[in-house]
């Protein structure tokens, strides 16, 4: 209790002095940048904007001394919305300002450049990354479950067996007391050394997987579920950073009649310079009047632009269109100067980067700085950029509308400073600008070619906007964004205003670059019968892309997209359009996913395990744990999980095996799985090879020390019920003892060494796995064999010893124990499909132990009481007659089983040894 209390009061002084912290950081620009990693699997950065009113404060001090509130809405778990308002009440009149995602930082994130001050809004339960964080569970391998299921088996065969013996006797006497001695005699019929041999195989099996040249980095983070690698059925893995890299580089760039790919971005290079050149040497010549010609010229009918001039406005639409900013990493030298640096237009090329929340943008703006158009710096009113003749454009931003996964789109509204033009310019997915744009024949036929090429395509288009134009449409913005209900719909109206009639200016092609060796690993594990499933916080498009470009959904096969919905009635229309198309991939996003499994769960999974492909975007962390478990109780089969960022934790947790990458999100992934590695291609030799041999292994080895134990038992009660059953022990304790141990420990547990395909094979024909899901190598059926064999082998064990030596029945104990650890040793090398020289070497050692312990152990070959007088007779053991009986017992036992196994080899061989012939 007082440690307790200890405990408690350091937790509460821990807590106060972390909570009680001053953040005194704060950007001049008010934004700052966070990194999301750990929370939705995403590396870029996220621009995070101050709310306004309080950038306007004199001085920080203030921020303390100004009456304010904060409206928020109540805790939810999606970590891509939030609503909220900002009222100060001391200013005439109060001042109301609206909160929205990107005013918000959450917990689990990181400030990666610039510094807050913020008010605390959600703690502990009720922040984001809690709430999508689930509980881990203790994981049991399926192998474990079956072999729990056969040892009960066998503990009701050990009490029905003492039953039996105790009825044949006819209940004589204290009848109690010899149901329990021969409940004693028999326990041997219960393996109590399987835990121990199977614990010891899985440290093997993990210890060998560690050590495998060819996937360096493996580490086994569990002891108990190594086998499970070869039982699985469901793969569910995520994208950003599993299957990709996450680096985006632009391809292709087409303006509808011309396309410019990797290896003409030169003729782009030399318009954009040729134009700019050109708008120059205009305005040099006469600044006044180079306006009133563009004035007339948008009145006068569309004349047919020229190439050049169209490249030169998309070049520009795409460096304006985007939410990058350029951060300047000061270099060691001039480490104290950066702010005099960004003051005196320092943009020098070298120490540039871009930061921006989506991969994607950031291509698109490095791309433009490749052709001469470079960003060279921007805050949340205005942007710079530079010319290839070195001159910086300025244009100030009046609006942002930022991406959401509903519009599927962005805008900005900007000012050029040298022509006062206001221009709103749009990119955003093909299906959500198509409506917006002005009629066109190119651009579905264009967008599903480069689809198909696995490019990320985006649109952009452009309107220019008169001054009354704008400054109607600010006040009615401003009102939207105001409201506290239905806010988003209000705010889409008003946007929705402007966009109309757009003018289409080209369409962009951005490439994420899959991991090492992605295709073909899935094709193996598509082949293996794993089904996989991709589950991803990324858009739809993206993911839909990626789903093609890896081949995770094959070329042929068609692709369903299920459609967002809402409500009962339509997700049941929805439901019953897709059960009419067969062998289709399908897509469907995290919202509508929740609706369909709140109204029609059990239909939906069964729905989806019939597809071959499944992917779901816009997933949540929970929402992927919640999947897993779904797969779990629906179909009953074994599920993996494979991720590598801190939001795939739940899901690995989840899964009954856990697979983790260490990727570029971090270590949080790796360290929370099962099984972590370094690259997505090393999960192929992970299951086929190294699952294959730990499922195989185990199995063999299981029923091997069941076997063990069932034939000890069955001569037991041979030699009971020959002798009016009587309770006496046929060995004795050391016999029985080394048995388990000395005599059979090294051969048996050898079999963690045997495999019964090569790897090479293993891998080359994925297809045998399909064998291993059915589970076949350890049911009740090859149980039932190893039964009947421990049997058959008891029972000639014991009435060859007791038909053969009649007339020195003294020596029975001595022969039919020999002939047992033969028969083991020989039934070692019968279950060995591969060998291994250390199978060799334990064989020979268990029979030199057993032969050198003949010497000293002489008094425990008695029977019974008589042990004391009958010592064991060297001179009888080293006869002919000795030797000849006791491989006679042996032959009998085990030659039947080599002629059995050489039929079933001959008539119906296992998949894998056609293959090896």
């Amino acid at each position: 209790m007082t440690r307790e209390a200890i405990d408690e009061f350091r937790r509460f002084q821990r807590d106060k002095e972390v909570n009680s912290q001053l953040y005194s950081k704060l950007t001049v620009r008010g934004s700052c940048f966070i990194r999301t990693d750990q929370l939705d699997g995403e590396t870029d950065w996220k621009l995070k904007v101050a709310v306004s009113c309080t950038q306007r404060l004199p001085a920080l001090g203030d921020l303390f001394s100004i009456n304010a509130y904060v409206y928020a809405q109540k805790p939810q778990m999606d970590i891509h919305s939030f609503e909220g308002t900002f009222t100060r009440e001391d200013s005439d009149p109060p001042i109301h300002e609206s909160l929205s995602i990107e005013n918000t930082l959450w917990a689990s994130t990181v400030v990666a450049s610039g510094t807050v001050i913020g008010v605390v809004i959600y703690t502990g339960k009720e922040t984001r990354s809690v709430m999508n964080t689930s509980n881990p569970k203790n994981k049991v391998g399926l192998l474990d479950l079956e072999l729990n299921r056969l040892t009960k088996a066998l503990f009701l065969a050990l009490v029905a067996l003492s039953v039996v013996m105790v009825t044949l006797q006819g209940f004589v006497g204290p009848w109690y007391r010899n149901l329990f001695r021969f409940l004693l005699l028999f326990s041997y019929i219960i393996p109590i050394s399987l835990r121990v041999n199977l614990d010891m195989g899985k440290a093997v099996y993990g210890w060998m997987m560690m050590k495998d040249e060819n996937i360096p980095g493996t580490v086994v983070r569990t002891s108990t579920i190594p086998e499970e690698l070869g039982r699985l059925v469901y793969l569910l893995t995520d994208k950003t950073g599993t299957l990709t890299q996450n680096e985006m580089i632009f391809k292709r760039l087409h303006l509808g009649t011309v396309s410019y790919g990797a290896d003409t971005m030169d003729e782009i290079q030399s318009h954009v310079r040729d134009s700019y050149s050109q708008m120059q040497s205009q305005a040099g010549g006469n600044n006044a009047g180079s306006t009133p010609p563009r004035k007339a010229q948008s009145s006068a009918p569309k004349v047919r632009k020229s190439v050049s001039s169209r490249i030169h406005e998309a070049v520009k639409a795409i460096v304006l269109c985007h939410n990058v900013t350029p951060v300047y990493e000061s270099r060691a030298g001039v480490a104290g100067e950066t702010e005099f640096a960004e003051a005196d237009q320092d943009f020098s090329d070298e120490n540039r980067t871009y930061q921006a929340s989506s991969p994607d943008e950031v291509a698109l703006v490095q791309w433009t700085e490749s052709v001469g158009l470079t960003l060279v710096s921007r805050d949340l009113t205005s942007m710079q950029l530079k010319t290839p003749s070195g001159q910086v454009l300025s244009f100030c931003i009046l609006q942002l509308f930022p991406f959401t996964s509903e519009s599927k789109r962005m805008g900005i509204i900007v000012r050029d400073e040298s022509t006062a033009e206001i221009t709103f310019y749009m990119k955003g997915a093909d299906v959500a600008m198509s409506p917006i744009v002005q009629y066109n024949d190119w651009l579905e036929e264009e967008c599903g070619n480069m689809a198909r090429e696995g490019l990320r395509t985006l649109v952009v288009a452009k309107k220019a906007l008169t001054e009354e134009q704008y400054q109607d449409f600010e006040s009615r913005y401003t009102q939207a964004k105001l409201s506290m209900h239905d806010r988003a719909l209000k705010v889409a109206a008003v946007v929705e205003s402007l966009e109309r009639e757009m003018e289409l200016l080209c369409l962009t092609g951005v490439e994420d670059q899959l991991q090492a060796d992605v295709r073909p690993t899935l094709e193996m594990l598509r082949n293996a019968g794993i089904k996989i499933w991709m589950l991803t916080g990324d858009k739809l498009e993206t993911a839909t892309c990626i789903a093609k470009s890896s081949h995770l959904v094959s070329r042929t096969q068609d692709i369903h997209i299920f459609r967002q919905v809402t409500s009962r009635g339509e997700a049941h229309l929805e439901l019953n359009a897709f059960r009419r198309k067969h062998d289709c991939a399908l897509v469907i996003s995290g919202d509508s996913l929740e609706v369909c499994l709140k109204y029609y769960e059990h239909e939906f999974v069964e729905l989806a395990c019939q597809c071959p492909a499944v992917v779901c975007c816009r997933c949540s962390p929970t929402q992927k744990a919640h999947i897993v478990t779904l797969l779990q109780q629906h179909t009953g089969r074994r599920t993996c999980a494979i991720g590598d960022g801190g939001n795939d934790v739940s899901m690995i947790q989840a899964a009954d095996c856990g697979i983790g990458i260490e990727g570029k999100e971090g270590k949080q992934a790796s360290l929370a799985a099962d099984f972590s590695i370094r690259q997505f291609r090393h999960i192929g030799r992970l299951l086929m090879v190294h699952g294959r041999n730990s499922y195989k292994r185990s199995a063999a080895l299981g029923q091997f020390v069941m076997h063990r134990g069932l034939i000890i038992s069955t001569m037991q009660a041979v030699f009971s019920s020959v002798f009016y059953f009587a309770s006496v022990p046929l060995y004795q304790g050391f016999l029985m003892v080394g048995y388990a141990t000395i005599y059979t420990m090294f051969p048996v547990f050898s079999l963690v060494l045997d495999q019964d395909v090569k790897p090479e094979m293993a891998m080359l024909y994925p297809e045998l796995y399909k064998d291993l899901t059915k589970g076949r190598s350890l049911s009740f059926k090859t149980f039932l064999i190893w039964v009947l064999i421990s049997i058959y082998q008891g029972g000639i064990l014991m009435y060859g010893a007791l038909v053969l030596f009649e007339s020195e029945f003294v020596h029975v104990v001595a022969i039919s124990f020999t002939a047992l650890i033969l028969t083991e040793l020989l039934m070692v090398a019968l279950t060995v499909r591969t060998w291994h020289w250390l199978m060799v070497v334990a064989e020979f050692l268990s029979l030199g132990c057993y032969v050198s312990s003949l010497a000293f152990l002489n008094e425990y070959f008695g029977i019974g009481r008589v042990s004391f007088g009958a010592f064991l007779d060297v001179a009888f053991i080293t006869t002919v007659a000795f030797l000849w009986k006791v491989s006679a017992i042996t032959v009998v036992s085990c030659l039947p089983l080599y002629v059995l196994k050489y039929l079933r080899r001959k008539l119906s061989p296992p998949s894998y040894c056609k293959l090896a012939s």
